[in-house]
């Protein structure tokens, strides 16, 4: 039986996409140290980014742009990254884990698991691809402004990134739709 674990990051942020994996691990060739990403170290998750890549049956890295998530709302849009990445799968799930409380609408089976991404490791195994690739897109973004901080905060509404928006004004891959914005906005 097929299992992929699905996870989101960056639904918090006031910038940039949403993004979400999926992952089939294979129970041949179990991946040691797997855990909830934000329990991990930068360094810890771009080592186990590169082991999941390599012994993962299957794995697929997905996303929602920041016009789409003004366009829907960011539960509507990270849903539409979470089938992009089960989609995107080589492998079709029998069963798809999502870390959360609610599921997409999906072609299989699909459960919610509150906390997932520290009791499954699939969901563990997503969420280290999500946020890698995520904290990789604020590193990029920083390179272009870094007067905003992005390799700091990720496009968190911190005081700094606040205060950034306010000195240097609203880029345009912020979220409009987020109310931090939309108050420098008018």
């Amino acid at each position: 039986m097929y299992i992929a674990g699905v996870d989101e990051a960056g639904r918090g942020p006031l910038i940039g996409s949403v993004v979400a994996a999926a992952v089939i691990l294979d129970p041949d060739n179990p991946i040691q140290g797997l855990n909830d990403s934000k329990k991990l170290t930068a360094k810890k998750r771009e080592q186990l980014l590169i082991e999941i890549q390599q012994k993962a049956l299957a794995w697929s890295i997905a996303e929602a742009t920041h016009v789409e998530i003004d366009q829907l709302n960011i539960l509507q849009a990270t849903m539409l990254a979470m089938q992009r990445a089960v989609a995107g799968l080589k492998q079709t799930p029998d069963l798809v884990r999502i870390d959360g409380n609610r599921c997409p609408a999906l072609a299989v089976a699909c459960e919610a698991v509150i906390g997932g991404d520290a009791l499954h490791a699939e969901i563990s195994a997503a969420s280290i691809l999500a946020k890698v690739t995520r904290d990789r897109q604020m590193q990029e973004m920083d390179k272009d402004y870094p007067q905003y901080g992005f390799a700091k905060h990720n496009g968190y509404p911190t005081k700094a990134h606040i205060a950034a928006i306010q000195q240097y004004g609203v880029l345009a891959e912020h979220r409009r739709s987020y109310k931090p914005i939309k108050l420098v906005l008018g």
